[in-house]
């Protein structure tokens, strides 16, 4: 436990390491240091229920002492706070080796965990998975919308089946129909797409992967997919959780259905129209054999804050994820230890600056303003998902949640962006702010990753709560929008939710830092306010929010 010590000693001292940055002003040098001991291979990969876990959630809460924050966690028998927020989670993870194979007429495929298929522990509590000789079905894109007049499953049975979909939706090749174009709905997420399949009583659902619907590669999913899984706790998880979870590669799931006598781009062209009928593959079925250890666990999100000089019971949250993936499959160097050095310790850094930025101010805000370091976020943004279901003071007046993950390290950019774009006013807030720095506001670059659902602020919107999750800009200052988009899609491709996310001395901190200047300016507005943020009309999240308007002043 020697490194658990020197990682919580060495938390107060990165605070007084560079006393460069004015007050109200972010640091870089100070981000880099924080993200240097989040992202080390010290911490493991910041792992749930892992001594990452540990290292991790006493490094933030030594730096929020630091400051001077106030706890802001479960409320104790003492009637004090906490500094964290238990958050109790089912952990679920594969142990030994998975057989998995296929047989087609006469031949029987071998396929290998990680190779043709990722398959997830299941989230159902089974402590064994067995299945044998499973029919498969090829179901489109998984989607049942009434709304849009739309059923892939034409009233198949599924019981006792595996479903092959498609990632995305249906509007995705062509930009245009029933789905919005090429902007992600929910509909396109394998979160729906497994949520559906056991709605609909399937054994197991197989999400076919192809880079440009799904957003990143293979090596992304593998990797997220085959190490622990996490859940809340559920009542019963076979309702949103069939018993087989995983993905397929795109290669595989087009040899088995070529097996079975059918062409996989006639289907997937077939699926993008309502017309599309579920097709069974004719002899060929899935198998598939492994052990699962199940465990509960109690993981923390972490709190504090500045409580407000005037309505100290009207709350700003600034939230990032403090997790990762933890320990998992080596990559082709050996590496096993995934450190998350951009998602998303430079997030939980730039918060902690901001923070620092609030406690320099000359009064304290007129709103409380609360610094949320969540927990798994990685498998599903369950810390952010267990905060707004039992949040610790009321949704009806927090008046906004200003989310950062995975910010970028190529230095100043012109412009900055949110995770999908959101129909409220402080997303025009942000671009006021933005236009006094000389910035201006890019859509999101990349609507069809579905970005919007990816992130923590998703936990708050859905339920109302006025949220957007801030995203680093592309044109940079030195190389413009072609460098940046350069720098993006390298990250993407060769180090997202990869070993290879390492802190790199040679970053460029101080587009970090300007983003950080613009969340906090947002957030102190807000703070010194009476203004409350709303969903536009149209916006699927505005009826919630409007049950409780008489309940804010």
């Amino acid at each position: 436990m020697k490194s658990f010590f020197l990682a919580a000693a060495s938390a107060a001292a990165v605070l007084s390491i560079s006393g460069a940055a004015l007050a109200g002003e972010i640091d870089p040098v100070k981000i880099g240091q924080h993200v240097q001991v989040l992202a080390s291979d010290d911490f493991q990969g910041r792992g749930p229920a892992t001594e990452g876990e540990l290292k991790s959630v006493a490094y933030i809460e030594a730096q929020y002492k630091a400051l001077g924050l106030q706890p802001g966690g479960d409320l104790q028998k003492d009637g004090t706070r906490a500094w964290t927020q238990d958050v109790p989670l089912a952990k679920f993870e594969i142990k030994g080796p998975v057989a998995v194979s296929v047989k087609a007429g006469k031949d029987t495929l071998n396929w290998t965990q990680g190779d043709e298929v990722a398959l997830r522990a299941p989230s159902t509590g089974a402590d064994h998975v067995s299945i044998k000789d499973a029919p498969i079905v090829f179901a489109g894109y998984g989607v049942e919308a009434p709304e849009r007049k739309w059923d892939d499953f034409k009233g198949m049975d599924l019981k006792g089946k595996v479903v092959m979909v498609l990632v995305n939706d249906p509007d995705y090749y062509a930009g245009k129909g029933d789905f919005g174009g090429k902007a992600m709905t929910y509909y396109g997420r394998w979160t729906y797409k497994y949520e559906e399949a056991a709605r609909k009583g399937a054994l197991g659902l197989l999400v076919i992967h192809e880079t440009a619907p799904a957003s990143y590669g293979w090596a992304t999913v593998k990797n997220s997919n085959t190490n622990s899984i996490f859940d809340i706790i559920r009542d019963d998880p076979s309702k949103v959780h069939p018993l087989l979870e995983g993905w397929i590669q795109h290669d595989a799931a087009a040899d088995i259905l070529k097996r079975a006598g059918l062409d996989y781009e006639a289907l997937k062209k077939q699926a993008q129209t309502r017309a599309f009928k579920p097709v069974v593959l004719k002899g060929v079925t899935f198998s598939t054999d492994y052990a699962v250890d199940v465990e509960k666990i109690v993981s923390k999100n972490v709190v504090g804050e500045i409580v407000g000089a005037k309505r100290p019971d009207e709350r700003v949250i600034y939230s990032a994820h403090w997790d990762h993936l933890g320990v998992g499959l080596p990559d082709a160097k050996g590496d096993t230890i995934y450190n998350g050095a951009v998602d998303n310790a430079d997030g939980v850094a730039t918060m902690m600056e901001i923070a620092r930025a609030f406690t320099t101010e000359d009064k304290k805000p007129d709103r409380t303003v609360m610094f949320l370091a969540v927990t798994a976020e990685e498998k599903g943004l369950l810390g952010s998902e267990y905060y707004a279901a039992n949040p610790l003071y009321p949704l009806a007046t927090t008046v906004a949640d200003i989310n950062m993950d995975a910010l970028s390290a190529s230095g100043p950019a012109k412009d900055f962006s949110t995770s999908g774009n959101a129909q409220l006013t402080l997303q025009d807030d942000l671009i006021a702010v933005g236009k006094e720095h000389g910035r201006y506001y890019s859509p999101d670059p990349r609507p069809e990753a579905g970005s919007f659902f990816r992130s923590d602020h998703f936990s708050f919107a859905k339920r109302g709560v006025p949220a957007i999750s801030f995203d680093s800009g592309e044109d940079l200052v030195n190389g413009g929008r072609e460098a940046g988009e350069a720098k993006s899609k390298e990250y993407v491709t060769n180090r997202y939710h990869q070993p290879a996310d390492q802190f790199d001395d040679t970053w460029n901190l101080e587009g970090m830092a300007q983003d950080g200047d613009l969340m906090f300016e947002l957030g102190d507005k807000l703070a010194n306010s009476d203004e409350w943020p709303v969903w536009k009309d149209g916006s699927e999240f505005k009826a919630e929010r409007d049950k409780t308007a008489d309940q804010r002043n």
